[in-house]
């Protein structure tokens, strides 16, 4: 652990995107509601819903018939990524009152290094309920704040009250509130990392803190020696924070799947989802083409690996996807099963590049392919994700209508949930 305590801040935007559109329009509050792909589209999926839908047990990433089953009266809403991305550069802009340390770990969570603030605007707590009544009173929107010193118990500590709460884990107190906890509340915990804790005897955090550290390396490796770091309070990685775009180095998008799935077909399908959120982002942040594509596969034993591959320098959905899926088909086995696929892009080239005479017509094609993809990008977020899908894309009933930015983007290989019903 370190010396110096740390003051580390988690936000996480309650019910962020549900809540955006009750700011924006607040007659639609106190009812039963869901953001989706496409409201006429029965066959689309909940990308969020509020607390009023949470109580007929609406889940994230069901059915909207099996939602309006459960709820006859639930209201549908299209979702409007441009308002959601808007909303939550509004919630930064008061961050940054605080501290210039932002990381930025999803559209709705944040990791916040307050250690040099607390000298002036008080401590972790203070600046945490300050950030969350200026939220709410500015923005409409409700924020739990978890305020800790690591990243870690910062998030935990952000998940253990909801909504509109602050919470504190302190090397004073965290192991009367963090150890009783059931080992899967721990980050990077999920299902199957459950079971096989459960063969060595744990089922507590502080189970996990205690286990002798060789025998739950012998059972997942790395990763085990990590989460029992994480258990005891030993994190220490830093908050990552970015002070311009050319210290932006790569721009990646991870999803677990709703199942496991072995079918190429469907793992192309993913990856060009995947894809398009990478590049949009990519072309968004005006970083230039990238000339790298990695990506990184999980089976359902939760290993991970990663492979990547040099590309012609590319800000094209197609490009990327294509290079992803190549790269998929030469080093993973066919049949395997998939539970995780994440796409990264790097490489960036920020400089205008100076073709030559060969080059002007392949150029003059690719900036005609780059127009049409950020045509694409406008109208969907005037009209909507739902307005315009890629045909491969929309084979697949799952990925119909379906923002792959409306996911929290995962960093590659931490997380094992899809998403996490608050």
């Amino acid at each position: 652990m370190q010396t110096k305590e740390r003051v580390i801040l988690h936000s996480d935007l309650n019910n962020f995107f549900a809540s955006v559109e009750i700011a924006m329009n607040p007659a639609l509050g106190g009812k039963p509601l869901i953001v989706c792909g496409d409201p006429k589209s029965r066959h689309g999926i909940v990308l969020a819903k509020n607390e009023e839908a949470k109580k007929y047990g609406i889940k994230t990433a069901e059915t909207v018939y099996s939602a309006l089953k459960k709820c006859p009266d639930l209201q549908l809403v299209p979702s409007h990524m441009s308002e959601y991305i808007r909303y939550s550069r509004l919630v930064r802009e008061i961050y940054a009152r605080y501290t210039e340390k932002i990381e930025e770990c999803s559209i709705d969570e944040c990791s916040l290094d307050m250690t040099e603030s607390t000298f002036l605007f008080g401590d972790g707590v203070t600046i945490a309920e300050r950030i969350r009544k200026e939220v709410q009173e500015e923005l409409g929107l409700t924020v739990s704040v978890g305020v800790s010193f690591n990243k870690v118990f910062a998030k935990l500590a952000s998940e253990l009250k909801k909504p509109n709460a602050v919470t504190e884990i302190s090397v004073e107190n965290y192991k009367d509130k963090v150890y009783p906890l059931p080992v899967g509340e721990l980050l990077f915990v999920g299902e199957s990392t459950k079971r096989v804790l459960a063969t060595i005897g744990v089922h507590t955090i502080g189970d996990l803190a205690r286990v002798d550290e060789e025998l739950v390396v012998k059972k997942l490796g790395k990763r085990g020696r990590q989460l029992r770091v994480f258990a005891r309070g030993e994190d220490d990685e830093p908050v990552k924070w970015e002070k311009s775009k050319e210290d932006l180095k790569s721009i990646g998008n991870s999803s677990t799947l709703p199942h496991d799935i072995s079918s190429r077909e469907e793992v192309k399908r993913w990856f060009y989802a995947l894809s398009e959120s990478v590049t949009a982002r990519q072309r968004a942040a005006k970083v230039g083409r990238a000339n790298t594509v990695h990506i990184v596969v999980r089976n359902e034993l939760l290993h991970d690996f990663t492979w990547q591959t040099k590309v012609p320098p590319t800000a094209l959905c197609g490009d990327v996807a294509k290079a992803a899926f190549a790269l998929f088909c030469e080093h993973y086995p066919q049949g395997a099963k998939v539970r995780m696929l994440g796409v990264t892009v790097s490489g960036f080239d920020y400089d205008v590049r100076q073709l030559t005479f060969e080059q002007l017509a392949e150029s003059k094609t690719y900036e005609k392919k780059e127009r049409a993809e950020n045509a694409v990008a406008k109208i969907r977020e005037k009209y909507g994700y739902a307005t315009l899908q890629r045909g491969v894309v929309m084979a697949d009933e799952k990925l119909n209508g379906w923002d792959i930015r409306a996911q929290k983007e995962e960093k590659i290989s931490k997380s094992e949930n899809l998403e996490k019903d608050e």
